[in-house]
């Protein structure tokens, strides 16, 4: 507040002074603190360190003027609310410092705890803990771990190896049998990896403890693997975290503390009840480690049925607060209940649905809120096939269940293999103890990840999650030997390289690879699950949602689909006409010596031949499309191949015309095609003959094409059909090539339609910079446009996609030039302001326009939103696609409020 009134900007707040709302500047961590403090719960005293005093620090390298001072005075503050001083050596105040960004990013950044402790401090912790040197010693370790691994970059591993040591040498595996005087060697091992690697004392000033955790803290949101996580979730890279100091609580001191994680509901299924782990005796970094298996939640009650119920009564009122599945973390003192941390929490796709239309039924939110709640991003991964498990595949171990999905995979036991062998294009499983935040390459890589310690809220369970990756985790009868590159269990030996398969809804573990089957939510969208008649919660919600979204949307949803079969499928799928149907792909297999033929005809007799030979084929195509679409748009564009898709290859014919000549065989009719090859040999075909200029170069290949499709439509009329043809030119760059075409297929339209009632519309693909930047020119010659963005993205950027994406987009994306591929989502900023030209020229040249898009953009999430915005008519995606344009063109019409979906 001193800081308001001198002018000072502001960068510290007392969790009294702000407020769940505050996510951007206090980050979520401390936001929910300030929230959970103004609710009256149990929360320790602290204070937040402003997002923008990281932002600061990270853009000059030093904290901002003034951030000291108010630092010093609200910890001068919080030690007359706690009647102790910071490391104070009869009565030490020790703090936790704790990063908190705006969205989740569980295990990316640091935390230090116990902050404050030193040589004399521990003496004065034991006597406030009635002469617990155990618990004093085990404090002060934890403090020169954490603070050498997270501030000083000492190897973790070498703390860990100092620990197994001495366990080794008392006998014993667990961390509690080990006594104050093993603790105080412990320590004194702890100070001298410090040294080594530092070469320096470890640090007995407590306010210079503070300060170098606070800078960690802050340099932790460009550690590499924050960065990896970041670009993973899309999470900005300019938010900056916030840093939280708080009055330590420790759940490490004796069997009546401990330290556990609740869910109010069931973050994998979405089902009601009471979820979480407990861990007595521990610190709640013991938890997210995974490296002591925990306890359900449940067994709480017998422990300490106080604290339990109490803390049921938070859960409850947490969540009808924050009307969400809310996720807690908890620290139990002597049987004192402290609250560390709430937020929304991360759950897995089905249970986001679940929940979701749970949350409806109980009233606390309305449908639109429903809708917002879900993405397309988890539809998609509940259209993942599950395992089809018979009698012959028996579990070899059982973990918990923590995210989801059916993986199988090549073994792997290090990060660095996993991502090895997923660059080879290999499915691998990532077999661990325990992950942590340096796994995050290889969690990233693999299908699935496996662990044998942990539970739902372990470092694994929670990334996994976030990630839509399989994963079970406490799968505690695997014996996983990391250096040995294997794991046993029931007597089965497991190398790298074998393979298994695991399950994460029911956490069975099987040995070899387990055959799959279409998931429920895809069985209903085939309609062969009937969701008025149904017990599947998931089934029941997304059909609710998906009704919601389809009344909601103003945008329609297309496929593109080439053949009958595709068309039924996504008519199933809920798409409402074909937005492209690629002729191209007609004369693929045996059809290809026909265009081969007609490409290099040496004259008009042959080219008429190869073109009647074509129209039949060409019309049964169309008849069975526009029958499966019965009355629904069709647009089918013309011809749009670069050549050297139909051509034999140039570098293959000449060796073989070559050899054929040394053996001296008759090749005359090798070397005419050999000679015609290499007259239409193009350098860069893609930008080549193609297209429309394909069709203006060749004489009738456009007609036959026209006439197939007009003829077509009539044939189903006649029979009682219905049939709505629209013919797409591709590749226009200037409005006189469509109008030269428009003008030969209307007359062949007039002449084969007559009176069947049948009306065809003509328009062109938007994919040529120039034509986006001439619309309203040809607007006046197309009846509608229909958006190619993945050639109008290659042509904007410059890019080959077809050589890029391999060669340097991995070092795009690393560096942060690309936060995505702009093949994956559209380039609103490029590519986007082309489509938005276009649309309003186009619309103002005339006004009845359609508009729509037929690229690979067109099914995902952000871009359809996109697409809404700059008010096209449909997007138009493949038929698997179909359902997840249909939910994100809802969520996009809906106004968006409540918690970001992320």
């Amino acid at each position: 507040m001193e800081a308001q009134e001198s002018g000072e900007h502001k960068y510290v707040y007392d969790f009294a002074e702000g407020n769940k709302d505050l996510k951007d500047l206090l980050g979520g961590k401390g936001a929910n603190l300030a929230e959970m403090t103004n609710l009256g719960l149990p929360v320790p005293p602290g204070f937040t360190i402003t997002t923008e005093a990281c932002k600061a620090y990270l853009t000059t390298g030093r904290e901002p003027d003034g951030l000291a001072a108010q630092i010093e005075a609200h910890l001068e503050s919080l030690e007359r609310e706690m009647g102790r001083r910071l490391g104070d050596p009869d009565d030490p105040l020790l703090v936790s410092v704790r990063s908190g960004a705006k969205f989740s990013m569980p295990g990316m950044m640091e935390t230090v705890l116990n902050v404050g402790l030193n040589d004399r401090s521990v003496v004065g912790l034991s006597n406030q803990a009635g002469g617990n040197d155990r618990f004093a010693w085990d404090s002060y370790r934890r403090l020169i771990q954490m603070f050498g691994k997270t501030v000083c970059e000492v190897p973790g591993e070498e703390f860990e190896h100092a620990l197994d040591e001495i366990k080794s040498a008392k006998g014993t595996h667990n961390d509690l049998d080990l006594d104050a005087d093993d603790l105080r060697g412990l320590v004194d091992a702890y100070k001298k990896i410090f040294a080594k690697h530092t070469g320096r004392e470890f640090p007995q000033e407590p306010r210079e403890q503070l300060d170098l955790a606070i800078r960690a803290v802050f340099d932790s949101w460009n550690a590499e693997r924050a960065i990896l996580y970041r670009r993973q979730e899309r999470i900005p890279a300019d938010l900056g975290t916030a840093v939280n100091v708080v009055a330590m609580v420790f759940g490490n001191l004796g069997p009546d503390s401990g330290t556990g994680v609740a869910f109010t509901r069931d973050p994998g299924s979405g089902a009601q009840g009471i979820y979480g782990d407990y861990l007595a005796n521990a610190q709640g970094e013991d938890v997210v480690a995974g490296i002591r298996n925990t306890v359900p939640l449940q067994e709480l009650e017998q422990l300490d049925k106080t604290s339990y119920d109490q803390l049921l009564g938070i859960m409850a009122r947490l969540e009808e607060h924050y009307k969400d599945l809310c996720d807690i973390e908890f620290t139990i003192e002597r049987g004192k209940l402290w609250m560390l941390q709430t937020r929304v929490g991360k759950r897995t796709a089905a249970a986001a649905f679940v929940i979701a239309g749970q949350l409806v039924d109980e009233g606390l939110i309305d449908l639109d809120e429903a809708l917002h709640r879900v993405n397309g991003a988890q539809l998609a991964q509940l259209m993942f096939p599950r395992f089809q498990l018979d009698h012959e595949f028996e579990a070899v171990a059982k973990g918990i269940g923590a995210s989801p999905g059916a993986a199988s995979g090549k073994v792997v036991f290090t990060s660095a293999r996993a991502v090895e062998l997923a660059a080879e294009g290999e499915s691998v499983i990532l077999v661990r103890r325990e992950t942590n935040p340096d796994d995050l390459n290889g969690m990233i890589a693999a299908k699935g990840i496996l662990t044998s310690r942990g539970g739902k809220t372990s470092h694994a369970a929670v990334v996994a999650r976030g990630m839509g990756k399989t994963c079970v985790s406490g799968a505690d009868e695997l014996d996983v030997n990391v250096p040995a590159k294997r794991f046993t269990v029931g007597g089965h030996v497991v190398n790298e390289g074998d393979v298994v398969s695991i399950d994460g809804t029911t956490g069975k573990v099987y040995l070899g690879e387990v055959p799959v089957m279409p998931s429920e939510v895809v069985q209903y969208f085939e309609g062969e699950l009937d969701p008025e008649n149904t017990d599947d919660a998931l089934v029941r919600s997304v059909h609710r949602i998906m009704t919601h979204a389809d009344a909601a949307r103003r945008l329609r949803v297309r496929t593109n689909a080439d053949t009958g079969t595709d068309a039924a499928r996504a008519r199933r799928f809920g798409a409402e006409g074909i937005g492209l149907c690629r002729t191209e792909h007609m004369f693929l297999g045996d059809r290809r010596e026909l265009v081969e033929r007609l490409i290099l005809a040496s004259g008009e007799r042959e080219r008429e031949d190869a073109l009647a030979a074509l129209l039949p084929l060409q019309r049964a195509d169309f008849i069975e499309i526009f029958r499966e679409m019965d009355g629904l748009p069709v647009t089918v564009r013309l011809i749009d191949p670069p050549l050297h898709e139909f051509l034999p290859p140039l570098e293959q014919l000449a060796v073989n015309v070559a050899v054929a000549q040394e053996r001296g065989e008759d090749v005359a009719k090798e070397e005419a095609l050999l000679a015609a090859v290499r007259r239409m040999h193009e350098e860069n075909p893609m930008l080549g003959l193609r297209g429309v200029r394909l069709g203006l170069v060749i004489p009738g290949l456009f007609a036959m094409q026209v006439r197939a499709i007009a003829e077509a439509a009539v044939a189903v009329v006649r029979d009682g059909g219905k049939a709505c043809p629209e013919i797409m030119v591709p590749l226009v760059g200037a409005v006189q090539e469509l109008e030269t075409v428009r003008a030969e297929a209307e007359r062949i339209i007039a002449e084969v339609v007559g009176d069947s009632g049948v009306e065809v519309l003509i328009g062109t693909m938007i994919e040529v910079p120039r034509a986006a930047l001439t619309a309203g020119q040809i607007a006046e010659a197309a009846e509608f446009f229909s958006f190619g963005t993945n050639d109008l993205t290659q042509m904007g950027w410059g890019f080959s996609r077809d050589d890029v994406e391999g060669a340097f987009f991995w070092r795009y994306l690393e560096l942060g030039i690309f936060g995505i591929s702009p093949f994956e989502s559209i380039d609103t900023d490029g590519v986007g302001r082309l489509i938005r030209i276009a649309a309003e020229e186009g619309r103002a040249a005339r006004p009845g326009l359609k508009l729509g898009v037929c690229g690979e953009h067109g099914g995902d999430p952000d871009s359809v939103h996109f697409f809404h915005e700059v008010g096209l008519d449909y997007v138009s995606c493949s038929p698997f696609r179909v359902p997840v344009a249909r939910l994100e063109a809802g969520r996009a019409a809906i106004t968006t409020t409540g918690s970001d979906s992320r």
